[in-house]
C-alpha cells in the first residue's frame, strides 16, 4: 500500500460532511486525523452516527483551521455556505491542499457571489484562484491547483448532462429549461418546517422558481464551455420529493437545427469516452436508485423531434457525486492518485 495523506474534515457532522468521513474512512490512501462540529463537539462520532460504530473513532472538535491544518496534508471543508471563506483562506496560506463543498469559491464574478449569497467576500483572489471541482471538465485544471470548489449537486447533474450540447453549440442558448428533484437530504441536516415528515412525505413541491442559488452557477460553467460569460441563460425549477437522497434532472433544449437520437447518442458517448464516473443509459431510464451511495452520474438523452426539443436526463446522489464523492475525485488528483481511490463502489439497490 502506498504513502496515506492525513485528511481533516471540517462540519463533519452535517450529512455531506457525514459521507465524506464514510467515505475517506475506506479510502485507501487517506487517514482520518481530525474532525470538526461546532453543534457536536467533544461527541464520539459514532455516537452521532452509528453506522460508523468500529468505523471511526474519533471525537468531533470545535473548528480551528490553523490548528486543524498543523495535523493534516488536506482539509475538506463541509460547512454551510457564507461559513468557508475565512477556514478556506487560513487553511490554504498553511499550504494545505483544500476542498472546499460549499458555495464561497464556486463563482468567479465576485459581484454575482455578492448578490446571489447577500454576503461580500473577503477573499477575492483566492477566488479567482479556485478551481471548479467537476473532473469531467476540468481535469487537468484540479490535478494542479491546492483550492477546489466542489460544485453543487444540482449543477453536478444539469452541466454533466447538458455538456455536450453546449460544447458543439447545438442547442439555442437561450431556450434551456431544467426542471429537477431531490431528496430531502440535499436540504441538509438542520431541522426546519417543510422536511419535517407530516410536511414532506406524499409531498412534491417546487421551491426558489427562478431564484434558486445554483442558476449562477450553472450558466457560469455551461457559457465557459464556448467562452463566451454569459452567453447561456437557464430556467432552473428545483423541487423536494419525499426520499431520503437523490436527484432527477430533466433538461429541455431547443435544438438549433434537427438531428436524429443516434447522433445525439454517438455524441455523448464521444464526450464522456472513457469517463469512469459517467454512464450513459439508452435502453434504461436513470433512476436515483440505480446510483444510491455511488459516485455515478447516469445520464439518458432522448428527442423530440415533432417539436425539435432534446430531452436530456440525468441521475446522481446528492451526497456522493453531488458532494462528499466529488470532493474526493478531486481531492485524489490533486494529491496525484488514482481518479477512482475509494470511489469505486457500485450503488447499494433496491
Amino acid at each position: 500500500m502506498g504513502k496515506k495523506f492525513r485528511v481533516a474534515i471540517a462540519g463533519a457532522s452535517g450529512y455531506a460532511g457525514a459521507e465524506l468521513v464514510r467515505l475517506a474512512a475506506a479510502h485507501p490512501f487517506f487517514e482520518i486525523t481530525a474532525v470538526t462540529s461546532e453543534k457536536s463537539a467533544g461527541q464520539l462520532v459514532s455516537a452521532v452516527f452509528p453506522s460508523l460504530t468500529g468505523i471511526v473513532e474519533h471525537r468531533f472538535e470545535a473548528l480551528a483551521p490553523e490548528a486543524l491544518a498543523e495535523r493534516a496534508d488536506a482539509v475538506f471543508l463541509a460547512l454551510p455556505h457564507t461559513k468557508s471563506q475565512d477556514p478556506v483562506a487560513l487553511c490554504m496560506k498553511a499550504g494545505k491542499l483544500v476542498v472546499d463543498l460549499s458555495a464561497d469559491y464556486r463563482l468567479k464574478d465576485v459581484a454575482a457571489y455578492e448578490q446571489w449569497y447577500q454576503t461580500p467576500h473577503t477573499h477575492p483572489r483566492l477566488l479567482q484562484e479556485a478551481v471548479y471541482g467537476l473532473p469531467e471538465l476540468h481535469r487537468e485544471a484540479i490535478a494542479k491547483t491546492r483550492l477546489v470548489a466542489s460544485p453543487g449537486c444540482y449543477p453536478t447533474a444539469a452541466i454533466l448532462q447538458l455538456a455536450p450540447l453546449i460544447a458543439k453549440n447545438l442547442v439555442q442558448p437561450d431556450l434551456i429549461v431544467i426542471d429537477a428533484k431531490s431528496g430531502i437530504s440535499g436540504a441538509g441536516r438542520s431541522p426546519a418546517l417543510p422536511y419535517h415528515f407530516p410536511e414532506a412525505h406524499e409531498s412534491l413541491e417546487p421551491y426558489k422558481i427562478g431564484k434558486h442559488r445554483h442558476i449562477p452557477e450553472i450558466e457560469q460553467e455551461l457559457s465557459g464551455m464556448i467562452g463566451k460569460t454569459g452567453s447561456i441563460t437557464v430556467t432552473f425549477t428545483p423541487h423536494l420529493v419525499p426520499m431520503n437522497r437523490g436527484i432527477l434532472s430533466t433538461a429541455y433544449c431547443k435544438l438549433v437545427h434537427d438531428m436524429p437520437l443516434a447522433d445525439l447518442r454517438s455524441l455523448y458517448r464521444e464526450f464522456y469516452k472513457g469517463e469512469r464516473f459517467v454512464r450513459l443509459y439508452e435502453d434504461i431510464v436513470p433512476n436515483p436508485r440505480y446510483i444510491r451511495g455511488s459516485n455515478f452520474c447516469d445520464i439518458g438523452v432522448y428527442t423530440d423531434p415533432r417539436a425539435g426539443w432534446v430531452v436530456t436526463v440525468a441521475a446522481v446522489d446528492n451526497l456522493v457525486k453531488g458532494a462528499a464523492g466529488q470532493a474526493i475525485q478531486a481531492m485524489n488528483l490533486m494529491m496525484g492518485l488514482p481518479e477512482e481511490s475509494g470511489l469505486t463502489l457500485p450503488g447499494s439497490y433496491p
